[in-house]
């Protein structure tokens, strides 16, 4: 798939545990751990926006297009 979702990336610039992730936005680790491999097939807005004010980044930051 062409979208890669550098959420690891960020969780490590913070150094920040996944269930702290996980608590701060409001989901389980089970939904944080799908988002975090890409086998999420849509992410909410909200989810999203949630994911930026806990990482301090930019969508940008957490997912990136890279063609086949």
């Amino acid at each position: 798939m062409p979208i890669v979702v550098n959420i690891d990336v960020m969780l490590a610039r913070r150094k920040m545990s996944s269930g702290e992730l996980a608590d701060k936005i409001g989901i389980s680790a089970t939904n944080l751990s799908i988002l975090k491999t890409g086998k999420a097939k849509a992410v909410r807005f909200s989810t999203l926006e949630a994911l930026c004010r806990a990482l301090d980044c930019q969508p940008g930051d957490i997912l990136e297009y890279r063609p086949d």
